[in-house]
């Protein structure tokens, strides 16, 4: 790549050439034979998810049951990034940012067509109507529960726990560092970062393409425009990605944010509609039941692979297996966006929020939408809402006509699933850009833009040319291989955690006091340190010690410096590493409330204030810092050497080599 491209654009040619040669290739071929393409690709599909189906069920279950035993294991406190890191987003902009990156369009386009056609297949009918609508909502909330969440969080929490704990950069690649080592960074990383980028590119495709046929069913419906036809889909198009392109150019901290803020506000607004103007008595009760059904049958569920219900076999090819692999093939993409928004929490709290907050807000919404429409099928409707189960792009405005105020509500969900495209768009975009440059962060906006064009452009031409169905079936094609390679995304999350809890939990002595000067030290424990006093033991005592050991190192032969801060007082001695971190030891004076109860305790010493100052460690690995008050400067070198020789000794084992690796000291 020459220089002066370079400098006008990011993008990495090892990753972006083929994956764009692929991606036109494909679209091309499904565009110029559609049929011949269609039925090629579902025999693939279809020999796939009857020979392997197995491979998606142990898959997903080893997900679930991986990131559960995290979320209650000792690894549950380690942060997705330093020790001393905050979250860059407040809670509720984080989980409106993931779920509308997570579910989006599809949770207005499945939200009654799901249950119904599931309400509706003798298949799973029972000896009576209860039976079909109970089925209906379990299989809905299994599909549309923990299982798929579970694929985007593995992917997610690997993706941010490699990306912002070991400093390597935010890309599929780096989730293979304990294996692949340095391979990662050439051709085998490419391969990986080509992969993730067709697959989000064809999924994000397909979906906005789908996505723009209900959007244009649904202004039927409301008279809005006269037709569905290619020339409505074409402006609907152009209007939805010039607004995504805006939103994507802007950044994830004000476009993003702000459209999943909106939308997931104006999703509890038209839930809290449906559910009251609806049968509320019965989605309460039928969403009560069903939560209890979820749980009494999560283990038949997750390993159930009907193979002694012939029957239903090919429902299961067409539902459950297909889900798997539609998640699967989604995770690359949706995973990234979690990573990108994630930083600074704990596993704990990442794998709490990402299971459970999304599939209990799913459940609710499949219960309020799905349980409604089978209610008024069942005493309203006289069977026209099943009828329409095989026209999905229509039955979510068809349903909506059962309930008062039809047009505010149609219109609301209108604006909703326009809202939705616009997040998967921009996300979307963002999330390709960040794969074809290896997450620069300098890229150029007209590149960022460059992708939306893309989409748009293949969205309409395999719209109109009827290749869409057979980039479907490629999408979930490409699932098989990439769940192999979030199994290996997990061997290698074991290997980093075991590395790294051991990394932080090493035990280190602290100097000991010794016998002397107890009688000042006695004085020191039960006095109160003002600032002044903090900062002239860090100039008196601290200093001197960092000065002295700092000229013993150069006399050894081994380069030391001393930095010195006056704001807060700190002063830290730091040795400079090419392949391993850098040693930093230091001191700050670093203040701390003080109780009430010590300030009112005459029998306490000298606390008069509610703030006391204290002379605090802190390490260039962000381990937790301690008070070194009464240290006197013999035992403060002391303790900078046992920290010293913590880290030879931790650097000396080979297991350690990808934790203190000098990706580190890359600020």
């Amino acid at each position: 790549m020459s220089n002066s491209f370079r400098s006008k654009t990011t993008l990495d040619k090892g990753v972006t050439i083929p994956s764009l040669i692929f991606i036109i290739s494909i679209c091309l071929i499904s565009a110029i034979f559609p049929e011949f393409t269609e039925t090629l690709l579902n025999k693939v599909k279809n020999f796939i998810f009857v020979n392997f189906n197995w491979v998606y069920v142990w898959c997903v279950t080893i997900f679930v049951i991986f990131l559960v035993y995290l979320m209650f294991s000792k690894y549950g406190n380690i942060k997705l990034g330093s020790n001393d890191s905050k979250p860059d987003y407040s809670f509720f902009s984080w989980v409106s940012m993931l779920f509308s990156a997570g579910m989006g369009i599809g949770l207005m386009y499945f939200s009654v067509a799901e249950p119904m056609q599931h309400y509706s297949n003798e298949v799973l009918m029972g000896n009576s109507t209860i039976s079909p609508a109970k089925n209906a909502q379990l299989y809905t909330f299994f599909h549309w529960g923990i299982h798929a969440w579970a694929i985007y969080g593995t992917v997610g929490l690997s993706l941010s726990y490699f990306a912002y704990r070991y400093k390597l950069p935010l890309s599929l690649r780096s989730c293979l560092y304990p294996i692949l080592k340095d391979k990662v960074k050439g051709k085998w990383g490419n391969a990986i970062d080509v992969f993730a980028l067709c697959s989000t590119f064809f999924g994000i495709t397909t979906t906005l393409g789908f996505g723009v046929v209900q959007i244009n069913s649904g202004l039927e419906t409301l008279n809005i425009v006269p037709e569905s036809s290619f020339m409505y889909q074409i402006i609907i198009v152009g209007v939805l990605v010039s607004i995504s392109i805006i939103s994507a150019v802007t950044g994830v901290d004000k476009g993003v944010k702000i459209l999943s803020n909106i939308n997931i506000i104006s999703v509890v607004i038209l839930l809290l509609f449906v559910l009251f103007l609806g049968p509320t008595v019965y989605i309460i009760s039928s969403f009560t039941e069903g939560m209890g059904s979820y749980i009494h049958n999560f283990f038949k569920l997750t390993f159930n692979t009907h193979i002694y219900e012939e029957e239903t076999l090919p429902w299961f090819y067409d539902w459950t297996i297909l889900y798997w692999a539609w998640w699967i093939s989604w995770s690359p993409y949706v995973g990234l966006f979690i990573a990108k928004i994630s930083k600074g929490r704990t596993i704990r709290e990442f794998i709490s929020a990402v299971l459970i907050i999304p599939t209990l807000f799913n459940f609710i919404w499949m219960s309020v939408f799905g349980n409604s429409a089978i209610w008024f099928d069942i005493n309203v409707a006289n069977g026209l809402l099943s009828e329409l189960s095989s026209n999905p792009d229509a039955l979510m405005f068809n349903f909506l006509e059962y309930l008062p105020f039809t047009k505010v509500i149609s219109l609301l969900a209108i604006s909703i699933i326009l809202i939705f495209f616009v997040t998967s768009a921009d996300s979307g975009m963002f999330v390709m850009n960040s794969i074809s440059s290896k997450n620069s962060q300098n890229s150029p906006k007209w590149q960022t833009a460059g992708w939306g064009i893309l989409l748009a452009v293949l969205a309409l031409f395999l719209l109109n040319a009827g290749g869409l169905e057979a980039l479907q079936s490629m999408t979930l094609i490409t699932a098989l291989p990439f769940s192999i390679i979030i199994l290996l995304f997990v061997v290698s999350l074991v290997k980093a955690l075991a590395i790294d809890n051991d990394y932080y939990k090493r035990d280190f002595q602290v100097t000991p006091w010794s016998g002397l000067f107890w009688k000042e030290r006695l004085k020191q424990i039960i006095s109160y340190d003002d600032q002044k006093s903090v900062d002239e033991f860090i100039e008196n005592t601290v200093k001197p010690a960092f000065k002295e050991l700092h000229q013993e190192f150069v006399n050894n032969g081994i380069e030391a410096t001393v930095h010195f801060s006056e704001k807060p007082k700190s002063v830290e001695i730091e040795i400079k590493y090419d392949v391993v971190n850098n040693f930093v030891y230091g001191v700050k004076n670093q203040s701390k409330l003080v109780s009430q109860y010590l300030i009112d305790e005459d029998n306490l010493g000298g606390f008069e204030e509610d703030c006391s100052y204290l002379p605090i460690t802190y390490f260039g690995d962000y381990r937790k810092g301690y008070d070194v008050r009464l240290f006197t400067k013999d035992e403060l070198i002391s303790d900078v050497l046992k920290h010293y020789e913590r880290l030879l000794a931790i650097i000396s084992e080979e297991k350690n080599e990808m934790f203190i690796s000098s990706n580190a000291n890359k600020k």
